[in-house]
């Protein structure tokens, strides 16, 4: 199934979803500028992103919605399965998307969704007191897919920070964090 890591990264990122607490929401993220509340608004957010960019090719115009005001697992799932349909669509993974930040073949969009999802679950865990031991394999596949090239690394509002040493015995997630320049 083309879209397998993708479901997986929102199965794993859904869990912790879950797992949140309304009063966490003001609470910091390892993502500097964002409070909870902001980084579960990008997580949920990001489905429907995917989806409708996936759907028509080009990033929607407006999605700033505060989604913790409703259903945030209702929205998380809506999201999540219109953006699988999407990508699984026929030619989908060919089509180029035309995204703020370039143009990119579905298969590739598809790819940074994952990454998205997945690293954004991570440091929601992080940042409300729930374990970061996340998916270990597709941690390890994600890891294993590297990629990310120095110009989009750098302080805030760089998208990566500086690679990261993990601590010794750290697991895949938390490596995979560490990767992107999360401290870990």
């Amino acid at each position: 199934m083309v879209t397998e890591n993708l479901a997986r990264a929102f199965a794993s990122t859904r869990n912790v979803l879950e797992g949140m607490k309304d009063v966490d929401l003001d609470g910091p993220t390892p993502c500097a500028s964002w409070k909870v509340r902001d980084l579960v608004n990008h997580i949920v957010g990001g489905t429907h992103f995917f989806a409708v960019s996936t759907e028509t090719g080009t990033s929607p115009d407006d999605v700033d919605q505060d989604f913790t005001r409703g259903d945030v697992l209702a929205s998380f799932d809506e999201g999540s399965e219109r953006a699988l349909a999407a990508f699984a669509s026929p030619g989908a993974q060919e089509k180029i998307v035309k995204l703020p930040f370039g143009a990119f073949p579905g298969a590739a969009f598809m790819q940074l969704a994952t990454s998205d999802t997945f690293t954004h679950g991570w440091d929601l865990a992080k940042a409300t007191g729930q374990s970061t031991d996340l998916d270990p394999e597709l941690a390890e596949q994600l890891l294993a897919a590297g990629g990310i090239p120095d110009t989009f690394r750098g302080p805030e509002p760089m998208p990566f920070g500086p690679a990261q040493q993990a601590p010794g015995g750290a697991t895949a997630a938390d490596r995979y964090a560490a990767y992107l320049g999360r401290n870990v």
